[in-house]
């Protein structure tokens, strides 16, 4: 296509690890994706999968230090022609190894024995097409998150 970049734009922001910030992203990941072209149910899935990545983020990342100074979550969005990368990280360490796939404990008997721990992840599962979970004792954690466009569908005569 004519005039379009030869590589698809990369979208960053960077906001305080903090739940009042959470509003930001979710606004910024909400233009996104309906420039994009996804469907406001599609959106909506984005916003609550975005918010959840972000308060993983906060709750498990690094707190305010001794010098007072909060840390930062980023958010990078990579828009791309079949749909969208979005990439939360934060300066957190983890003792373990990273998975996604660890089985689930057995259910509870009753609603108010469900763990709180853990469920974020298992949200943003069901909300996205891909997700990819990035860090260790070693390195900023960053959890991938991928949601596809519907295909369009060619029109017969």
């Amino acid at each position: 296509m004519p005039g379009s970049p030869a590589h698809p734009p990369r979208i960053e922001l960077s906001i305080p690890a903090q739940s009042e910030w959470v509003r930001v992203a979710r606004l910024t990941v909400a233009g996104v994706a309906a420039r994009q072209g996804f469907s406001i149910q599609a959106v909506e899935d984005l916003k609550v999968a975005v918010s959840e990545a972000i308060n993983n983020a906060i709750q498990h990342g690094p707190h305010v230090g001794e010098s007072g100074e909060v840390p930062m979550v980023s958010i990078a969005f990579e828009p791309r022609p079949q749909g969208l990368w979005i990439v939360v990280t934060d300066g957190g360490r983890l003792e373990h190894e990273l998975s996604l796939d660890k089985s689930m404990a057995p259910a509870p008997q009753h609603e108010a024995d469900l763990p709180e721990a853990g469920m974020g992840l298992l949200l943003i599962r069901s909300l996205m097409d891909r997700v990819e979970l990035e860090g260790g004792n070693d390195a900023d954690t960053s959890l991938k998150m991928w949601k596809a466009l519907p295909r369009k569908e060619s029109v017969r005569s």
